[in-house]
């Protein structure tokens, strides 16, 4: 056996994907993934409840789902890097207590401001783990057996917590208070933390470790404006206050592009872009977060708020979309390489759309049942999209470059999904009927759903033309 750069190379007697160590990684990750996407959807099926536990008003409700968004989607990428030049380890247990901090943070704040920021703090958390965990599956499994195995087991983590957070929120809610489950996540982030020591070995890329401040800043405070404006978007778009953050976010962005092109060492290397994998995985990973996660997380709000379901009843209407996204994404395993990543990604878009399609109506019918076979149909095309971003992730950048890869697909979906969440609630609350000031409408709600498949049928045929056109050409002779 050799050794380069601190990483232990794995012997050929000792094949990487059948190893014990391989097993105990794959559970670490697995068990922290589903713990920060039941954190992630927590408040969705009791946004009310905590809403008026802290006296926040529509606008401020957008920031209490978006803000943990806000921290993934502007720190997934220097995670990426710091996990490849730090460790990946290290930064994989950071990200756990530092989850477990701002879960705390979350259970004792007295008013919105203390829970939006605890949530940004759990964003940066949840960056750190999501990003060095694959990273850290992607230098534990070599072969496509194992990587396919591995990432699908990962990708059905996402569907699982998706289904667990609202459920396991709102019985709490029901028994107690909403901020227990925060309370309960800590306890378990500080546990998994420990354990990580153990049932994980280090990894990490063999070069000099820089950390990218200019890259950060322009990144976060870009996306941050971003939101900002979408949020604020339901009021009126022409508005100084919205005009304003969304052209100083747009130019920040630019600004950022600048600082990794001409950076020394950047937290995004654009040259990964000249590969066709990693144009196809960051494109389906936003186009998945615009049109798979962003109204389908909205969806349980409005439909508490236009049915009058119960917390419990929101919540298992977001255990229907993601049960069936965890059961498709989990089968994957066995099914993966039996098909390309790509396809897998079209499917799974217009599973999407066909999804929505079948919800229309419910608010007009007043009945939350006609959103069942949507909701299925939508979430296993949300399974079939993770388990093939997972695979992409990992397999499109070069192997010491796999946690910037994992952060750049994981970046690309949050951004995504967080301007799916602003988009979706400007949306709803403003096709209100005559009379109505505030609140959703049903109209609203239709619309969420239709502009949802369009996008996603978008994104479907975007992922097929780059198939296309990054297809190798046959030679003839």
């Amino acid at each position: 056996m050799s050794t380069t750069a601190g990483v232990t190379a794995p012997s050929a007697a000792a094949p990487p994907d059948a190893s014990r160590s391989d097993s105990r990684t794959l559970f670490a990750v697995c068990a922290a993934t589903l713990l920060v996407l039941m954190n992630y959807t927590a408040p969705v099926a009791v946004l009310p409840q905590t809403a008026r536990g802290l006296g926040a008003g529509l606008t401020t409700q957008t920031w209490l789902i978006n803000a943990i968004t806000l921290g993934l989607a502007a720190t997934l990428l220097v995670a990426g890097s710091l996990g490849d030049d730090f460790g990946r380890r290290r930064i994989f247990r950071a990200g756990l207590v530092l989850l477990a901090v701002g879960t705390v943070g979350s259970a004792v704040a007295p008013n919105a401001a203390t829970f939006i920021t605890a949530r940004v703090v759990q964003g940066v958390a949840s960056a750190a783990i999501l990003a060095a965990g694959l990273g850290l599956l992607g230098h534990a499994f070599h072969t496509a057996q194992g990587r396919s195995h591995a990432t699908a087991r990962w990708a059905s983590m996402l569907g699982a917590g998706i289904a667990l957070g609202p459920l396991a929120s709102a019985g709490l809610t029901s028994l107690a208070s909403w901020r227990w489950f925060y309370l309960i996540l800590a306890a378990l982030a500080v546990l998994l933390a420990a354990l990580g020591g153990r049932l994980l070995t280090e990894s990490r890329a063999g070069r000099v470790a820089h950390i990218d401040v200019p890259g950060v800043l322009t990144l976060g405070a870009g996306l941050a404006l971003l939101l900002v404006a979408v949020t604020a978007g339901r009021s009126g778009w022409l508005r100084p206050g919205v005009l304003v953050p969304l052209v100083l976010g747009v130019l920040l962005l630019a600004a950022f592009v600048v600082v990794q092109a001409r950076g020394r060492a950047p937290m995004l290397d654009l040259a990964l872009f000249r590969r066709p994998d990693f144009r196809v995985a960051t494109l389906g990973a936003f186009f998945t977060g615009l049109a798979a996660l962003g109204p389908s997380t909205v969806l349980p709000t409005l439909v508490q708020q236009l049915i009058g379901v119960s917390a419990l009843g929101a919540a298992g209407l977001a255990f229907v979309w993601a049960g069936s996204s965890f059961v498709v994404s989990n089968q994957m395993r066995h099914l993966g390489t039996r098909t390309t990543p790509t396809r897998q990604l079209a499917l799974g878009f217009l599973l999407t759309a066909v999804g929505y399609l079948a919800m229309l109506g419910y608010a007009d019918a007043h009945s939350w049942a006609r959103t069942i076979p949507g909701l299925i149909l939508a979430g296993a095309g949300s399974g079939l999209l993770n388990a093939a971003l997972a695979r992409l992730a990992v397999a499109s950048v070069p192997a010491d470059r796999v946690a910037m890869g994992s952060g750049a697909n994981n970046t690309a979906r949050y951004v995504g999904s967080a301007l799916g969440v602003a988009g979706a609630v400007t949306i709803a609350s403003s096709l209100l009927p005559a009379g109505q000031t505030a609140g959703f409408s049903a109209h609203g709600a239709d619309a969420v759903l239709l502009i949802g498949g369009a996008v996603a049928v978008l994104g479907a045929a975007i992922t097929l033309i780059r198939r296309r056109a990054t297809a190798p050409v046959p030679v003839t002779g």
